[in-house]
């Protein structure tokens, strides 16, 4: 049964899945039909919502590319690419390539969402060096599962928010630390749960798949070597901003000043771990990791590449974000959740309508702006926890990327892989993991 059910999913999303830009705009379309078909908006409202809004997530996308970015150039360093070379080595048959691609990227993500993204695609290309018998389409989509508990990790768009002092919510719910989200005993129960047993999941679903798909020998040379630049240079030929461009103090000087500010941070403000300063680390790090700014900067380069979907879907999902909002379809489908919930199962329904929500608003800082203050309201009016139900918001934003194609997109590029190559085992994950964050809703 299993096996049936793994082979048809498989074969149905890579027949039926369009390309994640083609995904948005159809979701463009099917928002806009809806809006004036079941609410009173009309299709000059639709229009206006969206093109009103197409441009209100810029910060916002600036951010969320940065988070990319800044992990790829810290994956992509010497120092980081050596030690996915020596993990690998951990690695001797498919089972143990699949389980352990999956545990490292899931610990990854944890870290830093960006930075687990690009760290799952280069070190599946670092096992499959090692164990080329396995399906690559399955590895990567190990890769992507590890995402799945990224906002229960440190760099969670919500638990970071709710984390400030001056966030949209503040009057209503207060500022909760990350000690009460993050490190509450419901997410650590999610997180440990998921991290021990995605591994043992893919690697039934290899055991049931008909399908293996080599990687590309490209991609495998130009992810897995690194090329020494200043070794190839002639030193007496540089001039004088070529030195500069090559000089590991100056890498040192301006890598330590943040490291300096980082420290200043903390002392400051305590844990306070938000996506500016998790941004922040990443970029210092990364300077100070490529040891010249041309190594950083030619890793720039490659990284900017791979943010390339963020960046021109970003608008489109605002324009959503938009119709969502301004026609009220967000409200009322989150209202209707909220009518049939008590105080035992609202935390599930708040999981649930947040999923449903997610593929219109692949954002989690996107989703909490257009659900957080009903779902709080509610949850006080029926005497649930807000930081329980901030969390379920944050799950369910997190369960749904498994099928929403947006935050895949440097996975693949850098894989060089396309959506319809991984979803069909990421639904299985899907439906698998519903039944833990589920379980951690209602016990905690």
């Amino acid at each position: 049964m299993f096996k049936k059910l793994t082979n048809f999913s498989d074969r149905m999303v890579r027949r039926y899945l369009p390309d994640a830009f083609l995904f948005a705009i159809l979701l463009t379309i099917l928002v806009f039909l809806l809006g004036f078909i079941f609410t009173d908006s009309t299709p000059t409202n639709m229009v206006a919502y969206w093109g009103g809004d197409f441009w209100n997530l810029l910060a916002f996308a600036m951010q969320m590319s940065l988070v990319v970015i800044t992990g790829y150039v810290v994956a992509n360093t010497p120092v980081v690419k050596k030690a996915l070379s020596g993990l690998s080595q951990f690695a001797n048959t498919p089972s143990q390539a699949v389980m352990l691609v999956t545990f490292v990227s899931a610990i990854a993500c944890l870290i830093n969402y960006g930075f687990g993204l690009v760290v799952g695609a280069l070190f599946s290309i670092h096992v499959v060096k090692r164990v080329p018998n396995v399906d690559f389409r399955l590895l990567v989509a190990s890769a992507y599962s590890g995402f799945l508990v990224w906002h229960g990790g440190l760099s969670g768009s919500v638990p970071l928010t709710i984390a400030l002092e001056d966030h949209p919510l503040v009057e209503t719910m207060g500022t909760i630390p990350v000690t009460e989200s993050l490190f509450g005993w419901l997410n650590i129960f999610i997180v440990v749960v998921l991290v021990l047993t995605l591994p043992l999941v893919n690697w039934f679903i290899m055991k049931n798949s008909e399908s293996h798909t080599n990687i590309d020998p490209a991609i495998l040379d130009a992810q897995t070597s690194y090329k020494e630049q200043a070794a190839t240079v002639d030193q007496a030929e540089l001039t004088p901003a070529d030195r500069l461009e090559h000089s590991k103090i100056i890498a040192y000087l301006v890598g330590l000043l943040g490291l300096s500010f980082i420290v200043y941070h903390f002392a400051i403000n305590g844990f306070d771990l938000n996506i500016n300063i998790v941004n922040f680390i990443l970029l210092f790090v990364g300077i100070l990791f490529h040891q010249t700014p041309r190594r950083f900067l030619d890793s720039v380069y490659d990284a900017v590449r791979n943010a390339g979907g963020i960046i021109i879907q970003f608008p489109f999902y605002a324009g959503i974000m938009g119709m969502m909002a301004g026609s009220g379809m967000s409200v009322a489908m989150t209202e209707w959740f909220v009518s049939i919930s008590n105080e035992v199962t609202f935390p599930v329904f708040a999981f649930l309508s947040a999923g449903i929500v997610n593929f219109f608003v692949p954002s989690g800082g996107g989703q909490w702006a257009v659900q957080g203050d009903i779902m709080i309201n509610a949850a006080q009016g029926l005497g649930v926890d807000t930081v329980k139900t901030a969390m379920a918001i944050a799950w369910g934003d997190a369960w749904t990327n498994m099928i929403q194609p947006f935050w895949a997109l440097p996975l693949l590029a850098i894989a060089g892989l396309k959506v319809k190559d991984i979803m069909g085992f990421c639904l299985i994950i899907l439906m698998y993991s519903f039944f833990p964050i589920a379980i951690g809703l209602l016990i905690f």
